[in-house]
Parts: structure tokens; C-alpha cells; sequence
């Protein structure tokens, strides 16, 4: 039997929440705001499984508020529109990521940076307004917080709203685009294969460093990863010191970095965009050497992962996944807790909703 959360919104929608640090996912009711006249309600067809959800089901980054309906990967059909909605129309396919809400006035709203406001909202758990995220049959949000899902893309492929943005964004930004430059990525989990398809697809060289020697024909092979290299091993790191432009480290458990600084060149960037929960030692020396850069990124404004869905579907780049009814998801969060998922997993709303 599916719980209940009272509040003023007359939206009856269903979902399914945590409660405590468990963690652990059940049926929930609970309710939506009506549309508003700049809103567009949309039913939910798929939400994706990211690593965030994890942290935050259980609390670990020590901000969860409960009860706690995760899902910010999100991709559905238009079911209503507000009177003022210029961009939607009922029956269009659109996505919802990582936020629903800015302050839209700030030097970072004006300028397509509304991920990094300090009053954005995120799509679920905000501190200040209750938030509840895609693992639910029904959405409502600002229509300029919802993206425009291109027809050729598949709507299973809603990681792109997560992962997509959160390596595409810093491959963009900080100049690691240019065709011919030599990109590392550093893992080859849910962010690491879509940092290794958009280097490549922006025409670089990709070497993919891993811890593990098993990983090394899944990306060259499959992925289409140019090297491989295992950062355990001193001699294959010692011969590639200095070759590479920059690297993409996805890697959210704490890591010795110094060895990636030494791969480097002179100029070279370190853009770390995994979410680690400690700090890591930060060596002075290589830096200084040889004047390199060692940078953070966070998702992108809604006009650069509009920018990437179109890229994306563009380029055919979609995140590998394995779909998944929703009475699966606690063996999922489990599983993603081992890495035990190639790439993403991805909830099949409306079937679940079918079957039930």
C-alpha cells in the first residue's frame, strides 16, 4: 500500500519515496501544482538511475530532507501548458534534468549559467521549497527549465540530462573540443563513457585510464577509445607523462592525482567531475612546473544542455543503459553501489505504471 505526504498542491501523482536513511524505495502519493500559466505538466515515460540518487536516498551528503522522491534524468510526453507557454505544446517529447528553478536575475542566470546560481532549485530534495523528482508518473515545471527532446533521440537515453551535460559541458568550456587534441578520461563508468563519446565525436584522441586491465577492450572496441591505460601501472604511466591536453576525471571515490598531472602537457587542464565526498591532496610541484590547471565543472545552464541534446542527437551519442521496471530499483541502487552496471540504468515509468 502506497503511502501518503499531505500537502496544498491538488495534483495527485504517484511515485515512490525514501523515508530514512535506508534508502529504501516504496509506493508513494503525493501531489503536484497545477499548471501554471508558464508551466507544462508532462507525463513521466523514463527516469534515469545517476549516483546522486544514492547519495542522497541515504543521506551522505548530510542534506536530505524525507520523504524523497529521487530522479533527475527525466524524459515524458507534454500532457498540459500553461496559457503563457511560447516553446511547448501538448504531445511534444521534452526532458527535465537536474534543476527546476533559478533566481533568473543574477549575473549567472543572465548569462546562461543558471546551474550556477545560488538560489537554483534543484528537480528534487531542495532545502527550501519540497521538490519531488522523476521516479513518478507525472511532472510539473517552469517551461524554461524543460528541454525540447529531439525526434531522432531516443527517450530511453534520459543520462544525457545528467551525465550527458556533466562531461559535455566541461569539454566545451574549457577547450578540450579541438579536433586533434589528446583527451584523457579517467574512469569508464556512467560519466566516463559519455566523456569518451563526446571527445570523440568533437574529433580528439581519447586514452581512457582505469584501475582495471578488464575495462581496456570494453573502450577501445566498443566505445572507440584510441588507448588504454592502467594507471596502476608505473611503466604504462611513465610513458605517457606529458601527452595529454587535458583529462576528464569521472572517478567519485578519493584518488591520487598527482599521477594524472604528470600526463599532462605544459598548459594542460584536469577537470575533475566526479562527486567525492572527501577532499583530495592537491600537489603543488607539477603544477607549478608546468603551469597546469586543475578545475571543478557541475552540469550546464539550460541553454548548453540544449545544445547537447541536439549535439547528441546529431551525432547518434546516447548513454549505454539497462532498463529497468521500477520494482527493480532497490536491487538497482544496490547494484550501482558495486558497479555492477553498464552504463545507466533507466526506469521504465508507464510499463511499471501498466503493470501495476
Amino acid at each position: 500500500m502506497a503511502a501518503t505526504y499531505e500537502n496544498e498542491h491538488p495534483v495527485k501523482a504517484f511515485g515512490w519515496a525514501a523515508r530514512d536513511t535506508s534508502g529504501v524505495l516504496s509506493p508513494f502519493k503525493f501531489s503536484r501544482r497545477e499548471t501554471g500559466e508558464k508551466d507544462v505538466q508532462f507525463k513521466v515515460l523514463y527516469c534515469g538511475v545517476c549516483h546522486t540518487d544514492l547519495h542522497q536516498l541515504k543521506n551522505e551528503w548530510g542534506n536530505t530532507t524525507y520523504p524523497i522522491v529521487p530522479g533527475h534524468e527525466i524524459v515524458g510526453e507534454v500532457t498540459e501548458v500553461g496559457c503563457k507557454v511560447e516553446k511547448f505544446k501538448v504531445g511534444d517529447k521534452v526532458g527535465v534534468g537536474c534543476m527546476v528553478g533559478s533566481c533568473r536575475n543574477c549575473k549567472y542566470c543572465a548569462t546562461d549559467l543558471e546551474n550556477y546560481c545560488p538560489r537554483a532549485t534543484p528537480t528534487y530534495n531542495a532545502n527550501k521549497t519540497m521538490t519531488f523528482g522523476g521516479y513518478s508518473d507525472i511532472m510539473v515545471a517552469d517551461e524554461h527549465f524543460v528541454l525540447r527532446w529531439p525526434e531522432n533521440l531516443p527517450l530511453e537515453a534520459a543520462p544525457l540530462l545528467c551525465a550527458g551535460i556533466t562531461t559535455y559541458s566541461p569539454l566545451r568550456y574549457f577547450g578540450l573540443d579541438k579536433p586533434g587534441m589528446h583527451i584523457g578520461v579517467v574512469g569508464l563508468g556512467g560519466l566516463g563513457h559519455m566523456a569518451v563519446k563526446f571527445a570523440k565525436a568533437f574529433g580528439t584522441k581519447v586514452t581512457v585510464i582505469s584501475t582495471s586491465a578488464s575495462n581496456k577492450e570494453e573502450a577501445i572496441q566498443r566505445l572507440g577509445a584510441d588507448s588504454f591505460l592502467i594507471s596502476r601501472d608505473l611503466q604504462q604511466m611513465q610513458a605517457a607523462m606529458n601527452t595529454l591536453d587535458g583529462i576528464i576525471d569521472t572517478v567519485s571515490a578519493v584518488h591520487p592525482i598527482m599521477p594524472l598531472l604528470f600526463l599532462l602537457k605544459t598548459n594542460g587542464k584536469l577537470v575533475i567531475v566526479g562527486g567525492l565526498e572527501k577532499p583530495l591532496e592537491l600537489p603543488v610541484y607539477p603544477l607549478s612546473m608546468g603551469r597546469k590547471l586543475v578545475a571543478g565543472s557541475s552540469i550546464g545552464g539550460i541553454k548548453e544542455t540544449q545544445e547537447m541534446l541536439d549535439f547528441s542527437s546529431k551525432h547518434n551519442i546516447t548513454p549505454d543503459v539497462e532498463i529497468i521496471p521500477m520494482d527493480y530499483v532497490n536491487t538497482a541502487l544496490e547494484r550501482l553501489l558495486k558497479a555492477d552496471v553498464k552504463y545507466r540504468f533507466v526506469l521504465d515509468i508507464v510499463k511499471t505504471l501498466k503493470s501495476e
